[in-house]
């Protein structure tokens, strides 16, 4: 805090002659001007010898006022040989403190007094400062840990302080602590779907809010070093924080997240419980095939304890990236599928597709902390906050039809495979679906699949005018006319080029599932041309 002029006055010598000493003094200003206030901030000790000041003082004394100067000190024996009477008279009526500054007193002198003063004060808070983040810290290590620190800081603030956590809920709180008002008043910042008023991107809450009134002066923090809140602090007093006590709030809460990311080992256990619970979910209990009410049942009482809940049917399954856990794991239940629970057969086919043999024979990994080898978070949330809880994620989100938990394994399916299409952003798999075939399978695997059973059309001489033969054949569902007219030949051309077809393949080419495996097939090498080219989709 600054020096008071009673202060600078006892230091410097100086001698008071109207107003009181109470004001603060910031910096000392010198100034010889009619009118000085435009380069004048507020809280300086204006000194002048008054060269141009004569006649009527009481503008010159208002104006300095209205400024909210500290005071002014008039130097005797240059331009006044002592105080004017006027001056005193105008000083006195406005309230304005008016010193004298002795003839032997240099104003760099009072200068360099205030200056050294202020220093002082300085040094004095950061030593305060350092104090009491020590007497944080021993607080920290005590049995208490965080609730402690929260006692400390109350007594370090003159006010209260509480300990909520990430769902806004009273941890602990001193006494007289206003925590539920703080609670509500987090509710509302936080909003109806967690996207914070005044945060960042993502529902991100900002470092910190300012939650003053006219009586109280109020600060919350979240507490966490990533984008998700492990909890929050707020402290309230009855007068503002000064900077001392700003810097011992940040101490504290440097603390507080200290204590709340310690504890990630029960976040990561809680996550094995939540996939333990979807694994239940997914096999259906107690050998049940499915997941019935008695099983769901079951895994809600199995999350009672650790705070979490199901959501009520029905239920759409999202997949996101590991990367986006922090950010979707507040507002639904989150888990990574163990590899012992039931999911569709081409589900668990082409995953393994991706997994290296090292990997899957890995038995450590049958219940991962992170993520495993690209496999998604999966999401469980109720039908109508779906797309505001994908919203919430970054990257690909794959999104299930509504289905009842019974359905769950094949919803899960759906979510994978919208996840594992490739694009941006959210991907419903009804979408998905509507697009044909192809895109619920692999790229690769349809092509290479395509290459080997044309091959023996690519290995003929004339192979183009087979290929796009049979193409058009198989487009028009078999009517030579159809096709023929297609091509631009006659009937009788297409006769001979698809007898030529059944030789080269040694297929029966009315039997609809070989058309089916050569539609395939086609619409594989359709997908797989070059911008640009003329190839046709066999449909």
């Amino acid at each position: 805090m600054a020096p008071s002029l009673r202060t600078v006055v006892r230091r410097t010598g100086l001698r008071p002659l109207a107003g009181t000493l109470d004001s603060v003094v910031r910096w000392v200003a010198v100034s010889e001007l009619e009118d000085p206030t435009p380069y004048l901030e507020g809280d300086e000790l204006l000194l002048t010898t008054g060269m141009r000041l004569e006649g009527d003082f009481s503008q010159y004394v208002a104006r300095l006022v209205a400024r909210g100067v500290a005071g002014l000190a008039l130097g005797v024996g240059l331009s006044h040989e002592e105080v004017p009477p006027a001056l005193l008279a105008a000083a006195t009526a406005a309230g304005l403190p008016l010193l004298e500054v002795p003839r032997e007193t240099p104003f760099i002198a009072v200068g360099k007094a205030v200056s050294d003063l202020l220093a002082a004060e300085q040094y004095d808070e950061i030593t305060r400062a350092f104090a009491a983040q020590g007497r944080l810290t021993r607080a920290a290590l005590r049995t208490e840990g965080p609730y402690a620190v929260i006692d400390r800081l109350a007594k370090e603030v003159g006010g209260w302080a509480a300990l909520l956590d990430e769902h806004g809920e009273v941890r602990h709180a001193t006494r007289a602590a206003k925590a539920e008002a703080a609670a509500r008043e987090l509710a509302r910042l936080r909003g109806e779907h967690g996207v914070w008023r005044g945060g960042g991107a993502n529902g991100r809450p900002p470092a910190s809010l300012a939650l003053s009134g006219p009586d109280e002066h109020v600060v919350l923090q979240p507490l966490g070093g990533g984008p998700r809140p492990r909890g929050f602090f707020v402290v309230g007093a009855s007068r503002a924080f000064s900077p001392v006590t700003q810097t011992v709030i940040n101490a504290a809460g440097s603390l507080l997240t200290l204590a709340v990311e310690q504890g990630g080992a029960q976040r990561e256990a809680e996550r094995r419980v939540r996939s333990a619970v979807l694994g239940l979910l997914l096999d259906g209990g107690m050998g049940e095939g499915r997941a019935g009410p008695a099983c769901v049942e079951r895994a809600r009482a199995v999350l009672a304890p650790l705070g979490g809940r199901l959501p009520e049917e029905p239920v759409v399954v999202l997949a996101v990236a590991g990367d986006a856990l922090d950010a979707v794991e507040p507002h639904a239940f989150t888990a990574h599928v163990p590899e012992t629970a039931h999911v569709p057969e081409t589900a668990r086919t082409n995953e393994a597709a991706r997994i290296p043999e090292a990997a899957r024979t890995n038995e450590a990994a049958r219940l991962p902390d992170a993520a495993p080898l690209g496999l998604p978070v999966v999401v469980l949330v109720a039908a109508a906050e779906a797309e505001k809880v994908a919203a919430l994620a970054e990257g690909t989100v794959g999104m299930s039809a509504p289905s009842a938990y019974g359905e769950l394994p094949g919803a899960l399916d759906q979510a994978r495979r919208a996840f594992e299409s490739g694009r941006d952003g959210l991907v419903r798999f009804a979408d998905l679906a509507g697009q044909g075939l192809l895109t619920l399978l692999d790229p690769a695997a349809a092509q290479a699949f395509a290459a080997a059973l044309l091959a023996p059309l690519a290995r003929y001489g004339s192979r183009a005018d087979l290929v796009e033969s049979l193409r058009a054949y198989i487009g028009s569902n078999g009517h030579w006319d159809a096709a023929a007219q297609r091509l631009g030949i006659h009937r009788h051309t297409l006769r001979y080029r698809m007898k030529r077809v059944t030789e080269l393949l040694g297929r029966d080419l009315d039997d609809p599932g070989v058309r089916a495996e050569l539609w395939i097939a086609l619409a594989a090498t359709s997908s797989a041309c070059p911008p640009g080219s003329s190839r046709s989709s066999p449909s």
